[in-house]
């Protein structure tokens, strides 16, 4: 009954000699309930074909002459048919990754996830100090990211912070006011990864200190990031 009702689908996208957008959901839809593997999917392929062959020959004249301009429209329509009944790619891992201070390696890092970043920028970091950091930042929102950035409210004193000139930009800041720390040090990335670890944004913790940090692209790691991010910016307002 399926192979039928596959038949009828290809017999149906055949009369317009192309495949819609819905032609071609409802093909892979199909395709699906099949649980088609690559055997089988070789095999229904083959059934395309069988199918072109046949309207092809299907239009010769008595001579047995096969007009050009269909047969192209019918190769057309076969190759958007063969795209479909492809198998899946498997979904590539991206692997988690650790760096390590001192050294520039954490730094670089920093500075190329923020230069990657397009919509959406959340930093939740104790101190940020590094004027190679910041100028990303900076860089970020200029290019229209969303960047906002929750720190804390005695380390935006410091000597070398970058929060007030986050602020003088028109960046969103938002600092913990209570007696104790912000301690936190991660931030998320279009909220498709994210970075967490002891590490500060400060040249200090480059040059001197022993620190590291990850950067995961679980989601569901990342969403529990995102998720703490949100709830400390509502406290924080």
């Amino acid at each position: 009954m399926k192979n039928q009702q596959l038949d009828k689908i290809l017999q149906h996208t055949l009369e317009d000699f192309r495949l819609s957008r819905g032609e071609r959901r409802m093909l892979s839809t199909t395709l699906a309930e099949l649980g088609a593997a690559e055997p089988q999917l070789a095999v229904l392929r083959a059934r395309a074909f069988n199918i072109a062959r046949e309207h092809i020959n299907s239009g010769a004249d008595n001579s047995g002459r096969i007009d050009r301009t269909q047969t192209a429209a019918v190769i057309e329509w076969l190759e958007e048919v063969v795209k479909v009944m492809q198998p899946a790619k498997p979904r590539r891992e991206i692997a988690d990754e650790a760096y390590f201070s001192p050294g520039n390696d954490c730094s670089r890092k920093i500075v190329d996830l923020l230069a990657r970043t397009r919509h959406k920028l959340d930093i939740c970091v104790f101190t940020i100090t590094d004027d190679r950091i910041s100028d990303a930042i900076v860089n970020a929102h200029s290019d229209g990211t969303e960047v906002r950035i929750i720190s804390d409210n005695d380390k935006a004193l410091d000597g070398g912070s970058d929060i007030e000139r986050f602020q003088r930009l028109g960046i969103p800041v938002r600092l913990d006011r209570t007696e104790h720390h912000m301690h936190h040090k991660f931030a998320v990335f279009d909220d498709t990864f994210a970075l967490t670890g002891s590490y500060n944004w400060t040249r200090s913790a480059s040059k001197y200190n022993m620190e590291n940090f990850i950067v995961t692209h679980d989601d569901q790691l990342t969403r529990r990031f995102s998720t703490l991010f949100e709830q400390l910016w509502k406290e924080l307002s």
